[in-house]
């Protein structure tokens, strides 16, 4: 009888962390790059995938646009902000479309995983493309990952998408690191009046009935959307700056659950200072 087939890891590659969601238009790249670039100011050797191929946004949120080079057969990543980075943006820049079938992107994401030099790192990032279809499923069943977080804002709407998210995990055997409610309120800038736009308490509510654990509410910040518009995520400001303060709340909680969790089993990986 065949089981499943092994999941080899990626060299160098201590944790793969996935960041999915149920469907597009929750700021699921804005966390992921702000995850990122918090992981590595708190002193974590991080990397970012961008594996949503058909809308790669990360090349204009990380301010980097140049096409990677390679050495034998090893594409090296690109490197901005402190972080290691691949993503089909910077091989199909531009505003043109990639019309692409089922098969060519498992082979790129293949490409992406395992052809890429991505150095020693303790957490390497994947921005999934919403939704739950051929990229997730190519990534989950060739890959040990770590655990995936679900991004959602507080409406019904994408709530209702948000759980469909942890249950394909779920159902993979892919272990939900927690839920982040993004776009949760937002402050009025006169009289600081918390405003919730999207409704309340909807992501924790959410991850208490599943049971998974609600890792923290980013709320709707006009700084933030600036900072990933030019190339300046707030993350680069620092834990201190208001804006970014959630994202590194956030990124301490991922650590934390990272070491509950454990490493996915597989073989040792051996990392090069």
């Amino acid at each position: 009888m065949g089981g499943e087939p092994p999941k080899v890891p990626i060299e160098g590659v201590r944790n793969l962390i996935a960041i999915g969601s149920g469907k597009g238009g929750v700021g699921k790249t804005t966390v992921a790059v702000n995850l990122a670039l918090a992981l590595s100011r708190l002193g974590h050797s991080a990397g970012l995938l961008d594996a949503d191929v058909y809308g790669p946004n990360v090349p204009l949120m990380m301010g980097i646009r140049q096409p990677p080079t390679a050495v034998g057969e090893r594409i090296q990543p690109l490197r901005q902000h402190g972080l290691n980075l691949m993503s089909m943006g910077f091989l199909n820049p531009g505003d043109r479309p990639l019309v692409w079938r089922g098969p060519m992107l498992n082979s790129v994401i293949q490409q992406f995983l395992r052809g890429v030099d991505w150095g020693g790192l303790d957490y390497l990032i994947i921005d999934l493309p919403p939704g739950t279809g051929d990229v997730q499923l190519t990534l989950i069943q060739t890959v040990p990952v770590t655990g995936a977080i679900v991004v959602t804002t507080p409406s019904e709407v994408s709530l209702e998408d948000a759980r469909k998210a942890v249950l394909m995990f779920q159902q993979v055997r892919v272990e939900v690191l927690g839920i982040v409610e993004n776009m949760s309120y937002m402050i009025a800038p006169q009289s600081k009046e918390r405003i919730d736009v999207f409704g309340e308490g909807g992501g924790r509510r959410t991850a208490e009935r599943m049971d998974v654990p609600f890792l923290g509410e980013l709320p709707l910040d006009p700084e933030v959307r600036v900072g990933g518009d030019t190339g300046k995520p707030v993350a680069l400001r620092g834990e201190s700056d208001p804006a970014a303060k959630g994202f590194f709340e956030v990124a301490r909680r991922v650590v934390e659950r990272v070491a509950e969790v454990g490493a996915p089993k597989g073989p040792t990986i051996s990392v090069e200072e």
